[in-house]
């Protein structure tokens, strides 16, 4: 699946709970190190997800403490890399549009 086909979901999801579009594009480049630049090129290009994640240039180690359940399914059992990372950022993205704080969400300055 292209991740430009994913990301306006997470976009949504955010967006229908008065989050922002800004506010995805900092989680994803917090926990892919991808910058604002690069993400809107790889939008563009259409890259899959495996690609996305696996030429993501620092993704953050924390990354590894990320738990919780999205649909059902506890991120921290899922066992194919690829598959945990799309369900982190899922789930971080899920504590946005909960109303969760920033600070929160991302546990350090970005």
């Amino acid at each position: 699946m292209k991740f430009s086909q994913v990301y306006p979901l997470l976009v949504n999801k955010a967006e229908r709970k008065k989050r922002t579009k800004a506010e995805v594009d900092q989680i994803i480049c917090w926990l892919t190190g991808y910058d604002g630049e690069s993400l809107a090129r790889l939008l563009r290009d259409e890259v899959d997800c495996r690609t996305f994640f696996g030429q993501a240039p620092c993704i953050d180690r924390q990354v590894e403490s990320i738990k919780g359940s999205v649909c059902g399914v506890r991120v921290e059992t899922i066992e194919d890399p690829l598959m945990r990372r799309i369900r982190c950022l899922d789930k971080l993205i899920d504590d946005l549009a909960k109303g969760k704080a920033m600070e929160k969400i991302i546990p350090r300055s970005v």
